[in-house]
């Protein structure tokens, strides 16, 4: 059923809803409309804004904005790696693998139907002979691991 909230819908599609708006105590959210506890963003930031600038020990920022201790360094790190990136959940990183298209997955796939006793040196070493595309094993290998994985 979908939202009557637009708000809240957006943040849940974008995986910045805060699950538990009710844990966040701190004044802000509480005295001022501005402030959104739906907002995980929001709440991370004031969170790290609060024990950086206005001193709070990181126990007192946890539970006033309702997140434990491992979410305030895990979000920590990632702001001063990523910025106000690092305050969303998302994954960062690249998305599977770079060199290994679509058509070279299809001819690994094909040449492991004829052969599936070859390794994944096996497989990089021909897709390099063969198809001119150089990978380490491990690439060939976690290709296989997601391959068995799909199909359980």
């Amino acid at each position: 059923m979908p939202s009557r909230h637009p708000k809240r819908a957006f943040l849940e599609s974008i995986g910045a809803l805060h699950l538990h708006p009710e844990h966040v105590r701190a004044r802000l959210f509480v005295r001022h409309r501005f402030f959104d506890p739906l907002d995980k963003v929001q709440v991370k930031y004031e969170m790290l804004r609060a024990h950086a600038l206005d001193g709070q020990h990181v126990t007192t920022a946890t539970r006033e904005f309702g997140l434990s201790r491992e979410t305030f360094y895990v979000t920590l790190r990632d702001f001063q790696a990523f910025g106000v990136v690092g305050l969303t959940d998302e994954k960062r990183g690249r998305r599977g693998p770079l060199k290994l298209t679509p058509d070279a997955v299809r001819w690994v796939e094909t040449l492991l139907r004829a052969h599936p006793e070859l390794s994944g040196q096996e497989i990089a070493q021909r897709l390099a002979a063969e198809q001119g595309i150089d990978v380490h094993r491990r690439t060939i290998e976690r290709l296989l691991a997601a391959r068995v994985k799909k199909n359980r």
